[in-house]
């Protein structure tokens, strides 16, 4: 597979913005993972973060969740799932970020609008999104990476493809073995 030549550059001064569902987690398909025992690790993932934590200075993750919108959870919920989730990669994210609004309601902060990215600015000032990644495996997370001015990495894990990413790969584990290779 070829590696995209900025794959080099990253260091401590880059940050990496990822999705969850699909991406960190098995995707529950027309669902939400609304309890602990929902949320299944993807493989390798775990590995993945640990390198992934090496090379960034900052690890953030940025998830839409109208489930809470659509009141089939609760943000209690959303919490336990992200407790859960932390526990089991060994609390890898500076700050976890979420947009619990219905698509319909248009928020600034839902994907692929960039206010989580901006909330993340505002919050960890050294955030330079010319020097940040946008993990996702759906056209939303690849739009929010352009709008910000971030590089872009789709995940194939549930098929599919974005023609404009920056790079392709099959599993954050995959991305992360590239840049391990610097």
């Amino acid at each position: 597979m070829m590696v995209p030549s900025w794959i080099s550059q990253i260091d401590k001064k880059w940050a990496l913005f990822l999705d969850r569902d699909g991406v960190i987690n098995v995707r529950l398909p027309g669902d939400y993972v609304k309890r602990p025992e929902q949320f299944v690790l993807l493989p390798n993932v775990k590995e993945a973060m640990q390198l992934l934590r090496q090379k960034f200075g900052h690890v953030f993750l940025v998830t839409n969740q109208q489930g809470i919108g659509k009141q089939l959870m609760t943000e209690s919920d959303l919490q336990r799932v992200h407790q859960y989730m932390d526990q089991l990669l060994e609390s890898p994210f500076d700050k976890i970020y979420h947009c619990s609004e219905l698509a319909a309601a248009q928020s600034p902060f839902r994907k692929p609008e960039i206010g989580m990215a901006l909330q993340a600015k505002e919050e960890f000032p050294a955030v330079d999104f010319f020097r940040s990644v946008m993990v996702g495996d759906a056209a939303t997370d690849m739009q929010f990476g352009e709008k910000a001015g971030m590089k872009t990495v789709f995940i194939r894990e549930n098929g599919g493809s974005y023609s404009h990413a920056d790079c392709e790969c099959d599993s954050l584990y995959e991305f992360s073995e590239m840049l391990g290779s610097f």
